[in-house]
């Protein structure tokens, strides 16, 4: 890539606060990171002293930055990471586009509804009878698709996916590598002083535009389905118990386990290492803070924090408590010594 200020100027509606129009880009980097010849953005008042300190030749800084660091041709805009992400998507490396075809060792099983020269599916990649794949999805190398399950048009399972037996993909669902979708719900009965395994019987339904991060896993149901709804994005490493239901556009982060049978709203925001006890309800629009255990219900429109997950200020003025037990227990230690202890209150 080499590409002038200039260009980065007229591609963003930029304005130019400061550095040459001419300077050359070949790279891009975080402030930190950056050598000569690279773009960076600055976006975030916290990390204005690695600005100060950075070695790209350009920066994207906010429209209303007044302090420019000597030697940086600093480009205003009105967001500069979302600026940035602009050039990195024309500019940077490319997606491998779109290209039908089915790989001669892939194996596909009799009754599969497909049209090859619509869909893509790669190298070493099964696919069991009366599997339906839709037009535009793309199946990657090693992926076991298990029968009678279908995925929707345009959607995109990279290498080395499972979708078991029934499960229901709807359209531009992306399924990162070492997902697994429809493996048994963890069910037992204690029973005669044996583990029963319980049946798992139901589906797994995933609606449109679902993104679902590299090595999480999402139990089929006992019965009827466990489902995640439009929108929802879930990253790397999630564990999704058993009929569990979540809801529209919801954000669930790294390491989170729900439990089955727990029933997630919409626009629900769970951050990383949360645990969701089984049939419990969250409700739309609450957010979760990082490791949050959740015991019991939680109404909507809230946000929580600690085990058991409680209201944020609750927790937070919780937090402050423990923090000044160590004054408190010097300030008991110091009155016995002087012979006081008796002026304290008792419990």
């Amino acid at each position: 890539m080499h590409i002038t200020v200039a260009e980065i100027l007229e591609l963003v509606g930029g304005k130019l606060l400061s550095g040459d129009p001419a300077v050359m880009i070949e790279g891009f980097a975080n402030l930190k990171e950056s050598v000569k010849g690279d773009l960076s953005f600055f976006h975030d008042p916290r990390y204005e002293a690695l600005l100060g300190t950075t070695k790209a030749c350009a920066v994207l800084v906010p429209e209303t930055w007044t302090k420019y660091p000597d030697g940086v041709a600093c480009i205003g805009v009105a967001d500069p990471s979302r600026m940035f992400e602009t050039i990195v998507e024309k500019f940077g490396v490319q997606p491998e586009p779109f290209s039908p075809g089915v790989h001669p060792t892939a194996v596909i099983g009799e009754g599969v509804s497909y049209d090859p020269a619509r869909v893509r599916i790669g190298p070493h990649a099964v696919i069991e009878s009366g599997a339906t794949i839709a037009d535009g999805a793309e199946i990657g190398a090693g992926c076991f698709i298990g029968r009678k399950a279908a995925i929707g048009k345009d959607s995109k399972l990279y290498a080395n996916v499972t979708v078991h037996t029934g499960c229901v993909l709807g359209e531009r669902v992306v399924l990162h590598s070492g997902v697994v979708v429809g493996a048994d719900g963890f069910g037992y009965e204690f029973d005669k002083g044996r583990h029963r395994k319980v049946r798992q019987a139901g589906i797994v339904q995933i609606d449109n535009d679902v993104e679902i991060g590299a090595g999480t896993m999402v139990d089929r149901a006992r019965f009827g389905r466990t489902w995640i709804g439009e929108g929802t994005k879930i990253d790397n490493l999630v564990q999704i118990g058993h009929n569990v239901v979540i809801g529209k556009h919801c954000i669930i982060v790294a390491s989170t386990a729900i439990a089955g049978s727990a029933q997630i709203g919409d626009y629900v925001v769970i951050a990383a290492q949360c645990g969701i006890a089984g049939h419990v309800k969250i409700g739309s629009q609450a957010t979760l803070a990082a490791r949050c255990g959740v015991t019991k219900d939680l109404p909507g429109g809230a946000t929580y924090m600690g085990f058991p997950a409680i209201p944020v200020n609750d927790e937070r003025r919780r937090l402050a408590g423990i923090n000044r037990l160590p004054n408190l227990t010097a300030r008991v230690k110091k009155l016995e010594d002087d012979g006081h202890a008796a002026d304290l209150p008792e419990d």
